[in-house]
């Protein structure tokens, strides 16, 4: 008997799943219509793998008449049609048969079960309003905010948008959208929005739009406001016609007929997102159990021939585009052996180059030396620095080998040129105000800067100029000699960044101490979690508690990482930062360390009701408080203080009249005056491994990077550490 039941069921449910499903399609607008046409079409394709499905489809045509009355008897029709019907399923697309649906259900529909697509303007608020509630689907929204973006990257100089749409429900629904966009983004360029043009005006409009400096989103435009109707492709092909800009969209139905494309709502995705939730309901899911799709599946498509019309490349903002219309080539075919030839070809081409200007500038120089004057070749040539000479007017009349090199030309090449000629214009502008300054001055003045070399090589240098008279007395030219510090300069950061790792021992022991609180809690998570589910007491809310208290703590070991990795970058550019967002990094990182080595860290703010801000390197500014406190904390440490009496570091930061003062104040004892006098000096350490390096960057840091002041001094039992740092550029 047992074996027989089981059989009965297997048999039932054989028969089940074999059993023809009914699905019924209610389009709000008609056949022939783009986007309705591409929804069934992905529809009609993904049931044509499923035999047993068996499709019947109806439109309501209601883009060209949508009246009461004839929604009533639209509804008479289909209760007449389908009278004798059982359907297992109800797809409707778009608003108006979800509104159609959701008056007429109770009559014609009752007990089946309901999924959408295409819906705009999607609430839950709408979706609980609905006399049924076995419904889910997929939203429709069209991402305005992506597509401004996407316009004014590809176009950085656009001076006009205009937005051309119409009067329907879906243009109503996204008009309230572009409003709130189109006030974002007006102060970026002129935008103009038209619903209610007649389609000979909108042309006029569109025609005298100004080539390279406009573009145009189209968003719809079914009828114009004489009432006049029109399909999809005539209005826009209307309006491609007389346009010598770049139209975008919206929707994806435009895109062979001359637009250029965007992030768009993609009928196709509808359609197959809504037949995939279609095939787990015929196949026995509850559509309870099925969300709704509230993010609509929109995609970057293009149109090859727009793109290369108006040049635009599209790959610098968006990864994997879909493009239709493009043509296949040979180079994408055989795309890694094209990179392999040509990358071949440039080294072999280059090596050659090379060689070949080595080969001349020998042979140059060679044939140079033989007739350079005893003062050149002694005095000039012999200095490593690179130097040279020119006239009131700024053309050069000479320079030495080593000037040549730099610039990448011959000492006759240089002369007669000016600044321009070699430098960056910015560069040479700059030189050139310094020049007058000499001239007008006649007293020596230096300067630095930074430049990249023909060769691609990054120079920092510093110029000593001075003016020089001719022997009558008259102003002949400015001397310039050249300092390369470039090498000094990698060198200095080298050690900052030397010196930084070094500390990377405390870090990653600060770290340890930082993740020993949320590994404790998620160890008691899990075993509170492990005893609920023995003891039969596991509860949904307790596995989301679970799950929420295990995030907080691993999102809170995830930041501990982030601020190591953060402290670990070198800072590229001076700055305006706050100096309590510096502290609470560094206390984020050391401060449970200093915390359970028994001292009290306590940071005090004098001017209260102000952010304070220093304008140099964050992160080496970091860098210098982590070495100070780590250097205060290993002190105290070392004094084996009592654990009922907790030592401490203050730090007092205030305002004084053209800087920001910091001190840090540790009572781990004074510093031997035999010694205080030198612990800014490189490899000086009093600690048996120390590199001596700690303090001797903290002092580059803060008097030559960022122009400020650091010292140190004793008050009774403390050592104290001054910086001084300004808020603005000098």
């Amino acid at each position: 008997m047992k074996y027989f039941l089981l059989f009965s069921i297997l048999f039932l449910s054989f028969l089940n799943a074999n059993e023809n499903k009914e699905v019924l399609l209610i389009h709000s607008y008609h056949k022939g219509y783009a986007w309705t046409d591409d929804i069934s079409k992905a529809i009609e394709n993904n049931f044509s793998k499923h035999e047993n499905i068996e499709l019947t489809t109806v439109y309501m045509d209601t883009k060209r008449i949508d009246d009461k009355s004839y929604l009533e008897n639209l509804s008479k029709l289909y209760k007449e049609q389908f009278y004798n019907r059982k359907f297992d399923l109800i797809i409707i697309s778009d608003n108006n048969a979800f509104d159609f649906i959701k008056d007429y259900y109770e009559d014609l529909f009752k007990g089946i079960p309901i999924l959408f697509c295409g819906l705009n303007d999607y609430t839950k608020e709408r979706l609980n309003s609905l006399p049924f509630k076995d419904v889910s689907g997929v939203a429709e929204a069209v991402d305005i905010e992506n597509n401004f973006e996407l316009i004014s990257k590809l176009h950085p100089n656009i001076q006009n948008l205009l937005i051309i749409n119409d009067k329907s429900i879906t243009g109503l629904a996204v008009k309230k959208d572009l409003v709130k966009i189109m006030e974002k983004y007006k102060e970026r360029f002129s935008i103009e929005y038209t619903d209610n043009l007649e389609i000979n005006d909108l042309k006029q409009k569109v025609s005298n739009l100004e080539k390279g400096k406009s573009a145009i989103l189209f968003v719809l435009l079914f009828k114009d406001t004489t009432g006049k109707y029109f399909t999809h492709k005539q209005s826009f092909e209307q309006v491609r016609k007389v346009s010598e800009v770049p139209i975008y969209g919206l929707w994806d139905f435009y895109l062979n007929s001359g637009m250029v494309g965007g992030l768009l709502t993609s009928a196709v995705a509808q359609g197959q997102t809504v037949s995939n939730m279609a095939i787990e309901v015929l196949n026995g899911k509850d559509i309870k159990d099925i969300p709704v799709l509230e993010k609509s599946p929109n995609l970057y498509i293009f149109n090859y021939d727009e793109l290369k019309r108006f040049n635009l490349n599209i790959s610098k903002y968006i990864e994997n585009p879909i493009i239709i219309n493009e043509p296949s080539s040979i180079y994408k075919e055989h795309k890694n052996f094209f990179i392999i030839t040509i990358l071949t070809i440039s080294l072999l081409s280059i090596i050659v180059v090379i060689l070949k200007a080595n080969i001349k500038r020998r042979e140059r120089l060679e044939r140079e030396l033989s007739n350079r004057i005893e003062f050149d070749k002694v005095l000039l040539d012999t200095i490593p620095n690179a130097i040279y000479y020119k006239n009131i007017n700024g053309n050069f009349l000479g320079c030495n080998s080593a000037f040549a090199s730099l610039v990448s030309s011959t000492k006759e090449e240089v002369i007669g040129k000016t600044a321009f000629d070699f430098f960056p214009e910015n560069i040479a502008i700059q030189n050139i105000k310094i020049d007058k300054e000499v001239l007008k001055t006649f007293t020596t003045i230096s300067s630095e800067f930074t430049f990249y070399t023909p060769s691609k090589d990054m120079k920092h240098i510093i110029l000593n100029k001075a003016a020089y008279k001719n022997i009558d007395g008259t102003i002949g030219g400015i001397v310039c000699i050249m300092d390369d510090m470039t090498e000094r300069t990698q060198q200095r950061q080298f050690l900052i960044q030397q010196t930084k790792l070094a500390e990377m021992g405390d870090m990653i022991s600060a770290i340890a101490h930082q993740w020993n609180e949320p590994l404790v809690e998620l160890s008691a998570l899990v075993q509170d979690i492990q005893t609920s589910y023995l003891l039969n007491e596991l509860k949904n809310s307790d596995v989301e508690n679970f799950v929420n208290d295990s995030m907080i703590q691993i999102k809170y070991m995830s930041r501990t990482l982030n601020d190591f990795r953060n402290f670990l970058k070198p800072s590229t550019k001076k700055v305006l930062f706050s100096i309590s967002k510096a502290f609470n990094e560094i206390n984020e990182i050391i401060g449970k360390q200093v915390f359970y080595s028994n001292i009290n860290m306590n940071f005090n703010y004098k001017n209260t009701n102000e952010e304070l801000l220093i304008y140099g390197y964050e992160n080496e500014f970091k860098q210098v408080l982590l070495n100070i406190i780590n250097n205060a904390k290993n002190k105290i440490v070392e004094k084996n203080i009592p654990f009922n009496k907790k030592a401490k570091i203050d730090i007092n930061i205030q305002r004084c009249e053209n800087c920001n003062m910091i001190e840090i104040i540790d009572d781990a004892g004074s510093i031997d005056e035999k010694i205080i006098n030198s612990i800014f000096e490189p490899y000086f350490t009093t600690k048996e491994n120390g590199m001596g390096l700690g303090l001797y960057m903290a002092k580059i840091i803060i008097e030559d990077k960022m122009k400020g002041t650091i010292s140190v001094r004793n008050n009774g039992n403390c050592a104290i550490f001054s910086i001084k740092l300004p808020f603005k550029e000098l």
